[in-house]
């Protein structure tokens, strides 16, 4: 089945590049821009981790070095070639038609703006018309994205991750993609150069399950209701809730690739929520140790209540279940400290830095 909105001409060129950072990402983004030509012959989309309350100058810092002009993108916009166009915070970039889409649909992977949420959006929109490219980066936001993204016949790029300042989101993108380009930072402009002068090649045709997912992942993105457009069933129903809202989540199959869904929105690849649920059984710990310590202090008061009435029996109980809660509380600490958070990068920690 072909997508409904990817026909190109015979004469067509990639004319459509999005590119997704994070950790590192802002000096990466501002080597790669100053190697770009002025009459570079696409728009060029990124998307930049960056915190919901953060004041992002990446535009600002990206204008000053590069020959393109560059800006925070605007909901509804048409876009032109020769422009850098920046996610703003907490929103998602998306592209559809000849218009930028600027939205606050659910966090994917605790992320908005979501380097996955642009490389779908681009990829439904445009098939093989598109460049994706993933830096540096924590984690593996991209990692989906970019696997759409050539499933739908467009040229899926990786830094090279013994040339990233945070080897892991490439990597993570090399290990469940067959990347098109695995090149260093300094060789990254000439091949975009490269690639944009390349004629299209027909659009796949991939199933109706496939276009289906697509669409409905892309209007959740926009912000329409998850469960009112059945994402739910678009996989298999886990026993796992979103750490987010902790709605139900479902099982989604990519290639090699396992991630899920809520049914409110929020997304998640199998290493990001691995990461969040050991972060939130440190929480549940913490918790668990401050109800032990309150109970400590309360019965600790009681006894000392009761010692001063002469109740001398029964305030030596209390004391002694004073102790033996403060006892539960330091085991409970220990596991604390020995509690370890886990995540998909555990590959990382040795053979590379972050």
């Amino acid at each position: 089945m072909k997508l409904p909105h990817t026909a190109t001409s015979t004469n067509a060129t990639r004319d459509i590049v999005v590119i997704g950072a994070s950790s590192g990402g802002v000096a990466a983004l501002m080597a790669l821009v100053q190697t770009l030509p002025a009459d570079f012959p696409a728009p060029i989309f990124v998307v930049q981790h960056v915190g919901a309350d953060a004041q992002s100058i990446l535009p600002q810092l990206l204008d000053r070095v590069s020959s393109l002009a560059a800006k925070h993108a605007q909901d509804g916009e048409a876009f032109a070639a020769g422009t850098i166009y920046v996610a703003p915070p907490d929103h998602h970039l998306l592209l559809e038609g000849d218009r930028i889409l600027v939205k606050r649909g659910p966090k994917e992977n605790r992320f908005r703006p979501s380097i996955d949420a642009l490389f779908r959006s681009a990829a439904y929109s445009y098939g093989p018309r598109v460049i994706g490219v993933v830096l540096t980066g924590y984690l593996d936001d991209g990692t989906s994205g970019l696997w759409s993204l050539q499933r739908l016949g467009g040229v899926a790029v990786v830094q090279d991750p013994q040339d990233a300042e945070s080897p892991a989101m490439p990597a993570n993108a090399l290990g469940y993609v067959e990347a098109d380009h695995v090149v260093p930072l300094a060789e990254l402009g000439s091949l975009l150069v490269q690639l944009t002068l390349a004629p299209v090649p027909a659009t796949p045709r991939v199933t109706k399950k496939e276009v289906e997912l697509l669409d409905i992942e892309f209007r959740i993105a926009k912000a329409d209701n998850a469960f009112a457009l059945g994402i739910i069933q678009q996989g298999q129903l886990t026993s796992f809730t979103c750490p987010e809202c902790h709605g139900a989540l479902t099982q989604l199959i990519e290639g090699k690739l396992i991630r899920y869904r809520c049914h409110t929105g929020h997304a998640y690849t199998a290493n990001a929520l691995l990461g969040e649920v050991t972060q939130a059984v440190e929480g549940f710990l913490y918790q668990s140790m401050r109800g032990l310590e309150e109970v400590h202090m309360l019965l600790q008061s009681l006894g000392e209540h009761f010692m001063q009435q002469q109740q001398q029996q029964v305030a030596a109980l209390f004391a002694h279940k004073a102790k033996t809660a403060s006892a539960q509380a330091r085991q409970l600490h220990q596991l604390i400290l020995e509690h370890e958070s886990l995540s998909g990068d555990l590959q990382f920690k040795e053979g590379y830095e972050e």
